[in-house]
């Protein structure tokens, strides 16, 4: 790319609960810490990139880019609020570059927060949740949860590759490790895992137990993606965009004719040909886990590992501290914590955090780091490839 691009800035707030929050509340608290984190002011901001915000907003929730250009007092180049789930972050990341690279702006605040929306039995909000993700005929009417949507993927995979609930387990054990490395991790302080406490949590949609699941809770972070000019100007070690990806597959699981493929692997394999780098290259992945299952497809789609062998580098303790590659370095959505609106966004910010040399406790190598996030059941991907050197 021309104007080479660049992750500047990255920061996240500490996921927890924030019941006397807004979500623009949040929005507002992200905003301020990206700003104390890198010395930048608003005026520095010629775009901006967001997400619908929740209805509990007292704002139109199509509109966020327009709300928050208000809030920063400025009048942005390019701006618009775009939604494809957790993929939302990494496509917002990605059209900033493309921006940036053809000089239409030079510094694209991405960004997103909200509140982990209330999906009880009869609740509103999960009527309203399921006819988003299910097929108006052939799934909503059966009333089917999102575990239990994601559980035909996983189901269906372990048949054809081998894949084991052990293996699934050892995903969990390993990002409860990392968690304990992060200072904001939802479960820092708490016990490690073993692949007994995992089999042995209630099940939840079969094969999913307790502990194969993400923790739902509420954050907020954002990215500035920049020129090479004024990421220098900035971050002495910026993280540089090498190469991205997206694909977009079935919206809907009985859409799907094969539950062992979403897109995933096309994604990556765009994202390599951009960057020229192969997966050998790359020095740890930082890859959206929502359900125990997805670090495993997501590996093997992508080349890390052969079908069925991904439990293997999890169980061995590879993609653990320590390890000879490192998976999600910040513990994942399944320790770290599942940011509800901003689901997308935790493993972006990581990925960057550690091109810099910001990552604190949990730092490893990374000159060439992978990022994976998805939306919907598994139908929006997207791939980003950070590395040290432009």
């Amino acid at each position: 790319m021309s104007n080479r691009p660049a992750i500047a800035a990255a920061a996240e707030i500490k996921p927890g609960r924030y019941p006397e929050l807004g979500s623009l509340d949040l929005y507002r608290m992200v905003i301020a810490k990206l700003i104390a984190d890198f010395g930048i002011s608003p005026k520095d901001i010629d775009g901006i990139f967001a997400p619908p915000m929740d209805r509990r907003s007292t704002k139109p929730k199509f509109y966020t880019h327009e709300i928050l250009a208000n809030e920063l007092g400025i009048t942005p180049r390019l701006s618009f609020t775009l939604n494809a789930g957790g993929a939302t972050y990494g496509y917002m990341i990605q059209y900033a570059a493309l921006a940036v690279a053809a000089g239409k702006a030079d510094a694209v605040l991405c960004i997103g927060a909200g509140k982990f929306p209330k999906v009880g039995a009869g609740s509103e909000t999960a009527e309203s949740m399921m006819r988003t993700v299910c097929d108006a005929a052939f799934e909503f009417p059966y009333g089917p949860p999102i575990p239990a949507l994601y559980a035909q993927y996983a189901a269906r995979y372990m048949h054809e590759h081998g894949v084991t609930a052990e293996d699934m387990a050892s995903v969990a054990v390993a990002q409860r490790k990392w968690a304990q490395l992060h200072p904001d991790a939802i479960t820092r302080g708490k016990a490690e895992l073993t692949i007994a406490d995992v089999l042995g949590s209630r099940m939840i949609a079969s094969p999913f137990h307790y502990l194969d699941c993400s923790i739902p809770c509420e954050t907020g972070g954002a990215v500035l993606v920049t020129s090479e000019a004024f990421a220098k100007r900035i971050n002495k070690q910026p993280a540089w965009l090498l190469g991205t990806g997206e694909h977009h597959g079935y919206g809907y699981v009985s859409q799907n004719p094969d539950l062992t493929h979403s897109g995933i692997a096309e994604a990556a394999r765009e994202a390599f040909r951009e960057s020229g780098l192969t997966p050998s290259e790359i020095d740890h992945a930082q890859i959206y886990d929502a359900f125990s299952i997805c670090p495993i497809m997501a590996l093997e789609d992508i080349g890390f590992a052969p079908r069925g062998k991904a439990g293997a580098l999890f169980r061995s303790g590879r993609a653990g501290p320590g390890g000879d590659f490192p998976v999600n370095t910040y513990g994942g959505l399944l320790s770290y914590g599942h940011g509800g609106d901003a689901s997308g966004m935790s493993m972006i910010v990581e990925g960057a955090l550690q091109v810099m040399g910001r990552a604190g406790e949990r730092q490893v190598k990374a000159d060439n780091v992978l990022v994976h996030t998805y939306g919907g059941m598994l139908a929006e991907h997207c791939t980003l490839i950070l590395g040290r050197t432009a």
